[in-house]
């Protein structure tokens, strides 16, 4: 995969979506974060409806606290490890309230320092929250990325920094949206819909489908 490649690859995903951004509902920075830490082995719908009901009912630091465990667990038991993500968001809730004046950091290393927020979740809150050039790296992005060989890699770190060295700068803002939303819908796992991909052309991948 050459960096001509690569620049056309971005370029139609750009033409064909001019403005991506997260299928997750939310409408400030906190909300989002709320969001990210629900959605690790969740669907986005699945957390939108949660949210939908949560955010209504508080949406602030201080609104989902006073909640306490078992009042947010109320609203984000259909989700997937509702337990453990209660815990950590009500956690997370305090140290914004009494670290960051109620205000989600604009820094990862603050970010990775909240309960429930490892690197990936910080980095699609600084993306998508504040608009830094980052790429967090899920199963979806790491799948495209090794299997069209725009930047492949063994694990999502390595995977995540050839991307950020490789994809070209006018696009790395966006490209962590369309890298998703082209595994989530065209690239995906069992049978990738090749017939109906934009960058077939341009795509390594050996074993291309007719779907």
């Amino acid at each position: 995969m050459n960096k001509d490649k690569r620049i056309e690859i971005f370029s139609r995903l750009r033409e064909n979506n001019p403005e991506p951004t997260t299928e997750l509902n939310f409408n400030d920075s906190f909300e989002l974060l709320i969001a990210v830490i629900l959605s690790a082995q969740a669907t986005d719908k699945g957390v939108n409806k949660a949210t939908e009901k949560l955010f209504a009912a508080a949406n602030t630091p201080e609104a989902i606290y006073a909640l306490g465990e078992d009042g947010l667990k109320a609203y984000i038991k259909t989700i997937g490890l509702y337990n453990s993500k209660g815990k950590n968001i009500i956690k997370t809730c305090k140290m914004l309230i009494e670290l960051h004046n109620s205000q989600v950091p604009d820094d990862r290393k603050a970010l990775e320092a909240l309960p429930g927020v490892g690197r990936k979740t910080a980095n699609v809150v600084l993306n998508t929250a504040f608009g830094h050039p980052t790429m967090a790296v899920d199963t979806h992005i790491f799948r495209v990325s090794n299997r069209t060989k725009i930047a492949p890699g063994k694990d999502v770190v390595e995977v995540e920094k050839r991307l950020l060295r490789l994809v070209p700068k006018e696009f790395m803002l966006n490209a962590h949206h369309w890298l998703i939303l082209h595994g989530r819908y065209i690239c995906t796992a069992r049978k990738p819909k090749c017939g109906a991909c934009l960058i077939e052309d341009l795509c390594e991948f050996n074993k291309k489908t007719d779907q």
